[in-house]
């Protein structure tokens, strides 16, 4: 079951996310599950420790470059299912 949850972003980072997700076919609200689940889930006790600390700083500030295959959306939408098991 879904939960809606209101969540505050820098204009700019907020822009840029969407941008990001859309380019990889994912929406906004489940890239950022697919973020809280992998926060949540890894035994991380700190942020700096986070496996992908880095590179979400530096998506969020335009740095990082991120290639990869045009995938189909029932693609990444299955990707993120089997991720959840």
């Amino acid at each position: 079951m879904d939960a809606k949850v209101t969540l505050s972003f820098n204009k700019d980072v907020a822009e840029k996310a969407k941008k990001f997700a859309e380019e990889n076919n994912i929406s906004l609200s489940r890239l950022v599950e697919f973020l809280l689940q992998k926060a949540t889930s890894a035994s991380v006790k700190s942020f700096d420790e986070y496996p992908i600390a880095d590179w979400v700083n530096m998506v969020a500030e335009g740095e990082a470059t991120y290639v990869s295959k045009p995938k189909k959306r029932k693609d990444d939408r299955n990707e993120f299912y089997q991720s959840k098991k």
